[in-house]
């Protein structure tokens, strides 16, 4: 016969909200008694009955993660934090892709909704927040992360693209790069805010954006290096060779420096790079990449903690916005000597 949480309660003397909020690791009992609860649950293999929880709280202490891509290291170090935090919390993620497909984001949710997952996170592909009302009407906690809709007033956890655009545009600019090209993503709010970014601070500076300047490396992140190889060719092949390159994302960067280094040209010296992410491998390729960082892991870490904020008890509280700080990270790839002497 199975063990039930009444049996764990009566055999070390506590009551059965005791051993529920030492499986939740809720902070009302003492670390002692979480202790000699998680012991005994350990010694007796017990094994929570999640569909009795669910009827009797009405909840199913789970949450549904929805991004664009699993292969980006980005969205892994998100999904990490954000598990962390979660899961201390007695909450589990369930994770999917849309793989940047509108239909196939539509149909995840509605398989996420269908298992009854009490909030929802998403990194959305959408071009208008259509599909997203739907997790409203089912009374569901629903997150946008990364990307957001215009005039979105819901839950957000994210970053200011367009100051990302603005501080890796500048930065080329303070080191010494005067044609300055963007490899751009596709059309989405963290794409469109970055290069918004980039026009404004050539703008700020007197340059002008050249409209050849700007080429597009699509959405396809798991292929990412491969479209930013592509780019950066069409970008050699101008009249005027730019001198300067910020990509959208860091895998973007990876192809560009590659298509550049294949073209037997230097980086910093003939081509300065950078990129946004900061991903693990950064500062080890060829050439160290500067990236803005986004902070990826502590962004997973805010938006479980504004997550279980909103599951909390009581009354539904205001929808949350948070923004994370990109930090400038620099590395060989932008490092000019004649920029260092000046």
């Amino acid at each position: 016969m199975p063990v039930r949480m009444k049996d764990i309660a009566e055999d070390i003397g506590v009551s059965i909200i005791t051993v529920s909020k030492a499986l939740r690791n809720h902070p009302d009992i003492s670390a002692e008694t979480r202790a000699r609860v998680l012991k005994r649950i350990k010694e007796l293999n017990y094994q929570p009955n999640f569909a009795a929880r669910a009827l009797a709280t009405g909840r199913t202490f789970s949450a549904g993660l929805i991004v664009p891509d699993l292969v980006h290291p980005f969205f892994a170090e998100l999904a990490k934090g954000l598990s962390q935090v979660l899961n201390e919390a007695g909450y589990g993620l369930l994770i999917s892709s849309s793989q940047e497909q509108t239909a196939l984001e539509e149909q995840q949710i509605d398989q996420m909704l269908a298992r009854g997952v009490d909030a929802l996170l998403l990194a959305s592909v959408q071009a208008t927040p259509a599909a997203v009302a739907e997790i409203s009407k089912r009374k569901v906690v629903c997150v946008l992360i990364d990307r957001c809709f215009p005039g979105w007033t819901g839950n957000f956890v994210g970053m200011d693209d367009r100051r990302v655009g603005l501080m890796a545009t500048e930065h080329l600019i303070s080191a010494g790069c005067r044609a300055i090209a963007h490899i751009r993503g596709g059309e989405v709010s963290t794409a469109l805010g970055r290069l918004e970014g980039y026009r404004d601070a050539l703008c700020a500076h007197g340059l002008q954006p050249e409209p050849e300047y700007v080429v597009s490396a699509g959405t396809a992140d798991e292929q990412g290096d491969v479209s930013g190889y592509r780019a950066m060719q069409r970008l050699l092949r101008l009249e005027r060779r730019p001198d300067g390159v910020f990509c959208f994302n860091d895998p973007a960067a990876m192809g560009a420096m590659q298509a550049i280094l294949d073209a037997g040209l230097r980086i910093p010296e003939d081509v300065a790079l950078i990129g946004c992410g900061n991903v693990l491998y950064s500062g080890f390729l060829r050439v160290p990449l500067s990236s803005i960082d986004q902070q990826s892991a502590e962004m997973g870490r805010r938006i479980g903690r504004l997550t279980l904020g909103q599951l909390g008890k009581g009354r539904r509280r205001k929808p949350g916005k948070v923004l994370i700080e990109p930090r400038l990270v620099v590395r060989d790839s932008t490092r000019r000597r004649s920029a260092a002497a000046s």
